[in-house]
């Protein structure tokens, strides 16, 4: 993969999940004002659940399939490639059907586990996303291995309408049948999301079929490869990445679990707890996930690049993608880390307008501290795809595991503290990735030999960073007086165009990349005129 079709894919994933997670803010957000703390704190259980169930039975396999057919590709070795899709198909087809058998004959005893039986009807209705979601991963993974984004991002996006349409529908008539029932019918919305992306990206596949048939028939080798040794190598990469996966949704799983019993045994009712829990998974959470997104875009596209690399010990090119790929997160942790911290109460303030005063703070406070948590995530998420990339697959997970024991600890710890409370479960959050990212970035430069240019990587975006957080101070603070929710706008925009001068004028980002990108050219042609670059 070249540097130009890595840009390009990264950028397809990046617009598609821009997209999908403006869609869902205009989703989240009526949706919060409907439900209100309680309702969402029921919503919320489900997901954690939810997400450990899907990561069994859909991560792993997909990277596997992407990593590996990108590299026998390479090779001219297409009938691996097809065969490879076969394995995982069905692998992942039974997977599906045991997962969510599993939530449909025992959601009951779940969420009563976990001290918030409410959340029963929220649990089960995903059961039929637990069934589809796993074949569209072995699809997505297929089109990946070939360097094709836009299946992957086309599927996503139709997931994300019907979830919203479905699910915000369902909620509102389902509303007045009482909060359990209505979060149930918002979790509904995921199901007939993913039957909808199974459908878009199963007849792309079958649009592509004869293309790939064709490359399979002129291929001027026969493949030694069995289907045995393609499962050994599958199960090889899949299983630790697997782990890896199941990890976050684990220790949010055990997050939910210690929230809901350690505030109830430092004085808090349960709907107290579950309201608390509501304020930092569905309301403060939702906007950490944004800036995830586009590292997760990243992330898809630096694995089949760095295998590819590596696969034709391309070293060169496999270190300038590590180091590209890490600066370019940075540049998306380090503005929406800063700019959720200085304005996380107006934020909450503009688009939670139907909660009271009391709840917009306190979500304020919690998102501010949370904020911090979006630089380390994301720098995880770009340095174990570049592990995973060039086969160090248990590594990121080992590390994973090392943040997640000290998460545990912490939050059972600082939640039953009254004067903590739910803070406790940001302050463990933080230290988890914090020490994840760390030993990642220690591990990526010994295996790659990466040297970092500390300068391009981490000092320009920083200082791009701060011109941004100081022009979003003096923005919201001069015009607050004037109107509130006009001041917090005034305040993202100018952010926003701060940070991208910025990031241009220090050549944080090169002309070369710029071009890769959508617009990127246009971009480039009003610098030069302005003669900024």
């Amino acid at each position: 993969m070249t540097k130009k079709s890595f840009l390009k894919g990264a950028a397809i994933l990046g617009i598609a999940g821009i997209f999908i997670k403006i869609l869902g803010a205009v989703y989240r957000i009526p949706l919060g004002n409907l439900l209100k703390t309680e309702g969402m704190g029921y919503y919320q259980t489900s997901y954690p659940i939810y997400n450990m169930l899907y990561a069994i039975s859909t991560a792993g396999l997909p990277v596997a399939v992407a990593k590996i057919i990108a590299e026998k590709r390479a090779l001219g070795d297409y009938q691996s490639a097809k065969k490879v899709f076969n394995i995982s198909f069905i692998g992942l087809m039974i997977l599906g059907i045991i997962v969510s058998s599993i939530v449909f004959l025992f959601g009951g005893n779940i969420v009563n586990w976990l001290n918030n039986p409410n959340a029963y009807y929220a649990l089960v209705a995903m059961t039929p996303a637990l069934l589809f979601a796993p074949m569209t991963s072995a699809l997505r993974g297929y089109f990946q291995g070939h360097q094709n984004m836009i299946p992957t991002a086309l599927s996503q996006v139709f997931e994300q309408l019907v979830r919203i349409v479905v699910g915000y529908t369902l909620a509102y008539t389902l509303l007045s049948q009482g909060l359990e029932k209505a979060t149930g019918g918002a979790t509904f919305g995921a199901s007939a999301g993913s039957v909808a992306a199974f459908l878009v990206v199963f007849l792309m596949y079958l649009m592509n079929r004869k293309k790939l048939e064709f490359e399979i028939a002129k291929q001027s080798f026969k493949s030694e490869e069995t289907t045995k040794s393609l499962m050994k190598k599958i199960i090889v990469i899949a299983l630790p990445i697997a782990l890896g996966a199941i990890i976050v949704p684990l220790m949010n799983t055990f997050d939910l679990k210690i929230i809901m019993t350690r505030l109830q045994s430092a004085g808090y009712t349960a709907d107290e707890a579950n309201a608390l829990w509501g304020q930092l998974s569905g309301f403060a959470q939702t906007f950490i996930n944004f800036p995830q997104v586009l590292a997760i875009s990243l992330a898809v596209s630096v694995v089949p690049a760095v295998s590819e690399a590596y696969a034709l010990n391309d070293n060169k090119k496999m270190q300038e993608i590590t180091n590209g790929g890490l600066r370019t997160i940075i540049m998306i942790g380090l503005p929406c880390a800063f700019g959720l911290f200085i304005l996380a109460t107006p934020i909450i303030q503009l688009l939670y307008y139907k909660l009271d005063i009391e709840t917009q703070t306190s979500i304020g406070s919690i998102l501010a501290m949370l904020s911090f948590s979006v630089i380390f995530l994301t720098v995880v998420q770009a340095l174990t795809a570049v592990l995973q990339g060039i086969g160090k697959t248990i590594v990121p997970v080992i590390n994973l595991i090392i943040g997640g024991l000290v998460k545990i600890i912490l939050s059972y710890v600082l939640i039953g503290i009254p004067s903590i409370n739910i803070y406790g479960a940001v302050i463990s959050t933080i230290a988890a990735y914090a020490i994840a990212a760390t030993l990642d970035y220690i591990a990526v430069k010994k295996y790659t030999k990466t040297k970092f240019n500390i300068k391009q990587v981490f000092f320009k975006p920083f200082i791009a960073t701060i011109m941004m957080t100081l022009t979003a101070w003096v923005v919201y603070n001069g015009a607050v007086y004037i109107n509130g929710k006009l001041a917090t706008l005034m305040a993202i925009l100018s952010a926003v165009i701060v940070y991208v001068v910025f990031i241009i004028v220090l050549q944080a980002i090169t002309k070369e990349e710029l071009n890769h990108i959508p617009m990127g050219a246009k971009i480039v042609k009003t610098f030069e005129r302005l003669k900024l670059i």
